[in-house]
């Protein structure tokens, strides 16, 4: 039986682990092939074993060997216990003891049910939607992991006790809540007969534990790089330790801290040392009884650099004792400083400038010979961008970290179908879907992106169509594609008839919903010369979503009935947690890691990005159900241990041999705060610098030249002035015939009429158009309009209540939707009510309107050219004389900008209408020119006259402008420049782009 004094050993923090575990374990061996073979090492998680694996080829030269049996702590299976043959674990029957692990998918589908079951039976609790029941599943799953890890068990009287009396109110409905998983979850669990990953992994390291401890192995039995924070795990490093060939390889414990440190590690969860000093105590055996390692693995980094991150991270009731550092002999002090000549710190703008940066110091790394870099960060945004940064220089660098399967293409494409779907063919998800690279339709994947294309442009743009193919059918009849596009829509209509029918049901069971969905998403995949699946699955991201969706197919029947509208939201929930990671890191001599991932590994610079807190480390979150009060009182760990993880993989990495710190100041505009261990090694720094001596300043000595050389990358060596676009048309292709709208465009910014009427372009309509809010102004024009032409003569008994009427039918025809309808409705009764008013006070007797009247004008220039207008309302009163009005919803041309031409919309109204331009409203003098500001506020409008004492003058003063405006344009040198007079510039127009204003705006 095992059960004598357990072996410790620690690699120092600067040596390179892996590298010195393998050859100690080679030496260990003796060179005996048969005797390496025969031990079993284990290692924290799976990318451990493939980094050892990596370090025995290294130390061996490469040449061939028999290995050890390699075991992932963190992903143990009863397969690799079972391949130990121990008697005692062979002959009670594993699978008898250990319960199979319950599918993931299974068990938060499960739980989803229960959620849904609690919320209708409660009733202090309102029913939670299928989409948040399946995430507050997740979280209700990351809490009975959490217990399992400290084989805890989760019952109503210890969690009653928990809180007290006056904090019921809420706690009531929590602990209520809670009976999901202390009652009503385990007799679930009996009847699937399966258990949590969690609860599985501590039973089978309790059953491998207790196996060793009745049979020890006959060969060696190495743990290395883990450091006990599971109490399962520390029960077995304990027995690992006790065996007769056994033993135990911390990481980077600190064997030179004092007693007053040392004591307060074990109080303090967020330093680095602490779990491995709670194992220790754990173990019962002291410090000192730690060895070193035998093997060195290569060069290790000098000793101070792990005196400076230990000083650096003390626990904070020993920091006091920085202040000694100040009154240090000058030998020590520069002794100590020496653990950051190698030390480099960047401080960038934001989080594109430093993923350049950081693309660029790899990149640097491989100018040197055989020299080796990586980047290790818990932001796997900064991770993908740096990866996308390399790929300037052709360099393909995995992110071993991991992306979300909901990032990945396949995971985006089964998204996006699933709402295209569920939300019934909407112009938005429907365009994410068919425009997805995957999308193909079994079709040319370029003939299908152009029919999507016209698809677009056809019928989705503006207001949105009516849900399903029939309306989108319909709505493609009187286009002039339609030839094109009604087989297209067919074709995808006989594609998705199954889905659509199982996601537009108001319930329908997840098994049925997903087999659609995925042979719809199949379907869509597919292409004129590949099946779908062969697409869609493809690569490890294609094989994670073809896991996914096989998992979640076989624990359909575990989910409640959803509607189908609910079903996105389910797989988005279900896909929350599955990470895709790369096979191979994609290059030799790079890698980009998470923290994990690089607490055996070791390049020679490291570079330690995303340095910010609540980055890294991250934010220590108690979750929704339990204070950090009653996780203690409960006996879950703190929150802060995460911390203390964290503060450890960075005092691994930072002791390599070079190593560069980073983080970005602002991120997404908001200044960020730096990460604790930054703050405290600046600490530490200026008190190693008592004498004014630029420890810090040294520490960032390149900080300016790697920005200035990231951000030369992509600016040209050569500012070239980008000069305004000045197309000259011939004369013949510039436009005869303007309206007067169009006309203040042509003054305003001659480039936007020059691509609107002489290249032909129009702004598309936006997708799902809102035509409440897009179209409330013509609400109004119509519904006045209508009211003058019911009533030109004799105003109604209750003008305010008929205009009130019109309006109505108005919003009703233009389809508003009930929000933007409660903001616009009370103003448009508002402006009913002004308008009625003023209706009273202008009709007179003999008084003839007309409503939206159209009128043109031909003018008397060379090439002839015809002006048009469409007045708002033009009154002919009993003296002869034309009144114009105009109505305004948005803002209103002051009397300075019409009398100076900028705005001559009414003034060239009022030449037609003089002119006899308007049909049959007799030709006349002009009497005034009026703007109504009807906006529904607080007054609902406002009379504006702008024509003075004198409208004709102003009307010929408009004409007379005009005319020198259409001779000049006929002069084919003249250009149409954009924005010509920026005092009058429109804010924006649809052409803004196209003319390239503002690359030179700042040179005009």
């Amino acid at each position: 039986m095992a059960g004598g004094a357990p072996a410790l050993y620690t690699i120092p923090p600067g040596a390179p682990f892996a590298d010195a575990l393998a050859e100690g374990l080679l030496a260990q061996a003796g060179g005996d092939a048969l005797d390496l073979a025969r031990a079993t090492v284990i290692l924290p998680t799976r990318q451990a074993c493939r980094t050892l694996h990596e370090a025995f080829l290294r130390q061996g030269h490469g040449t061939a060997m028999l290995l050890p049996r390699l075991i992932a702590l963190g992903d143990v299976d009863a397969e690799e216990l079972l391949i130990g043959a121990d008697a005692a674990l062979a002959a009670g029957g594993l699978s008898a003891q250990i319960p199979e692990q319950m599918a993931e998918a299974r068990r938060r589908l499960l739980l989803t049910r229960l959620i849904r079951q609690w919320g209708e039976a409660s009733p202090d609790a309102e029913t939670p939607t299928i989409e948040r029941a399946t995430r507050l599943a997740a979280e209700l799953a990351r809490l009975m992991d959490q217990a399992e890890n400290e084989g805890l068990t989760l019952n109503r009287d210890v969690l009653a006790r928990l809180a007290p009396e006056e904090h019921a109110g809420h706690w009531r409905l929590t602990l209520d809540f809670l009976t999901i998983v202390t009652e009503w979850w385990p007799e679930i669990a009996r009847e699937e007969g399966g258990r949590g990953p969690a609860e599985r992994r501590r039973r089978l390291l309790h059953a491998q534990a207790e196996a060793w401890r009745a049979e020890p192995p006959q060969g060696p039995v190495v743990a290395a790089g883990a450091t006990g924070a599971m109490p399962a795990a520390a029960a077995l490093l304990d027995t690992v330790a006790r065996l007769p060939q056994g033993c135990v390889v911390l990481p980077g414990l600190d064997r030179t801290a004092d007693a007053e440190t040392w004591t307060a590690v074990h109080d303090d969860p967020t330093h680095p040392q602490h779990e491995m000093a709670r194992l220790l105590a754990f173990m019962g055996v002291d410090r000192e009884a730690v060895g070193a390692w035998r093997a060195r693995g290569g060069e290790p980094t000098p000793p101070a650099r792990a005196e400076l991150v230990n000083l650096a991270l003390k626990p904070a009731s020993t920091t006091p004792g920085w202040r000694a550092l100040t009154d240090a002999g000058e030998a020590e002090r520069e002794r100590l400083k020496l653990g950051v000549k190698t030390v480099s710190r960047v401080d960038c703008p934001g989080p594109r400038e430093e993923a350049a940066t950081i693309a660029l110091m790899l990149r640097e790394a491989l100018t040197v010979p055989g020299k080796t870099a990586a980047l290790v960060t818990p932001d796997r945004g900064l991770a993908r961008r740096v990866a996308s940064e390399l790929q300037r220089w052709g360099i393909e660098v995995a992110d071993s970290g991991g992306t979300p399967l909901s990032d990945t293409a396949p995971g985006t494409f089964l998204r996006l179908t699933a709402r295209m779907l569920a939300e019934g063919l909407a112009p938005l998800p429907l365009l994410e879907a068919l425009k997805h690279p995957l999308a193909a339709g079994a079709m040319d994947p370029g003939a299908f992106k152009a029919r999507v294309r016209l698809l677009e442009t056809a019928v989705l743009r503006g207001p949105r169509p009516e849900a399903g193919f029939d309306a989108l059918m319909t709505a493609v009849e009187g286009s002039r594609h339609a030839a094109r596009l009604k087989p297209w829509l067919e074709h995808l209509r006989a594609l998705a008839a199954d889905a659509l029918d199982a996601l537009s049901a108001e319930s329908v069971g997840l098994d049925r919903a997903l087999d659609a969905h995925m042979r719809f998403a199949e379907a869509l995949a597919s292409t004129d010369r590949q099946p779908g699946a062969a697409r869609l699955w493809a690569g490890d991201a294609g094989e994670e979503a073809a896991a996914f969706a096989a998992e979640v197919t076989r624990a359909g029947d575990a989910a409640p009935p959803i509607a189908g509208e609910g079903y996105p939201g389910v797989l988005d929930g279900l896909m929350q947690g599955r990470v895709v990671r790369p096979r191979h890191s994609g290059h030799p001599r790079l890698a980009i890691w998470g923290p994990l991932e690089a607490r055996l590994q070791r390049m020679d610079r490291m570079i330690l990005g995303g340095l910010n807190e609540g980055t890294w480390p991250a934010e220590s979150d108690p979750g929704p159900w339990l204070s950090r009060p009653m996780r203690t009182q409960l006996g879950l760990p703190p929150v802060e241990a995460r911390i203390g993880l964290m503060a450890h993989d960075f005092a691994q990495v930072f002791s390599a041999p070079e190593v560069v710190l980073s983080r970005a100041t602002r991120v997404e505009g908001t200044p960020t705060v730096p990460s604790r261990w930054l703050l405290r090694l600046d600490a530490v720094l200026d008190a190693l610098a008592p004498d004014g001596d630029t420890a810090v300043t040294r520490l960032r000595a390149g900080e300016r030249a790697w920005l200035d050389w990231a951000e030369q990358l992509d600016r040209p060596a050569e500012r070239v002035p980008t000069p305004r676009p000045r197309p000259c048309p011939p004369v013949d292709a510039r436009p005869r015939k303007l309206s007067v709208t169009q006309v203040e465009t042509w003054l305003r910014d001659p480039y936007a009429l020059y691509a609107e009427h002489v290249l032909g372009l129009r702004a598309l309509d936006p997708l799902d158009e809102d035509p409440g809010a897009a179209e409330r102004g013509s609400i109004i024009h119509c519904a006045l309009a209508e009211f003058v032409a019911a009533y030109p003569d004799a105003l109604p008994a209750d003008p305010a209540g008929e205009l009130e009427r019109l309006g109505a039918l108005a919003f009703e025809r233009e389809q508003v939707r009930p929000g933007v309808r409660a903001f616009w409705w009370p103003r448009f009764r508002r402006i009913a009510r002004w308008v009625a008013e003023q209706e009273r006070a202008r009709r007179a007797d003999g008084v003839r309107l007309w409503p939206e009247h159209r009128g043109s004008l031909e003018l008397d220039v060379p090439g002839g050219f015809r002006l048009t207008a469409r007045a708002d309302r033009v009154e002919h009163w009993p003296d002869g004389r034309i009144a114009l009005l105009d109505y305004k919803t948005g803002t209103v041309p002051s009397a300075k900008q019409v009398h100076a031409g900028a705005s001559p919309q009414l003034p060239l109204e009022a030449a037609i209408a003089r002119a006899g331009g308007f049909g049959e409203v007799p030709a006349g003098a002009i009497a005034e020119l009026v703007y109504w500001k009807l906006t529904g506020g607080d007054p609902p409008g406002a009379v504006q006259s702008v024509g003075g004492k004198e409208p004709d003058a102003l009307a010929d003063t408009a004409l007379a402008g005009l005319r020198a405006l259409v001779q000049a344009y006929d002069d084919p040198a003249r250009p149409y420049i954009a924005r010509p007079r920026p005092a009058l510039a429109p804010r924006h127009t649809d052409y803004d782009h196209l003319a390239r204003t503002q690359a030179w705006a700042g040179d005009a």
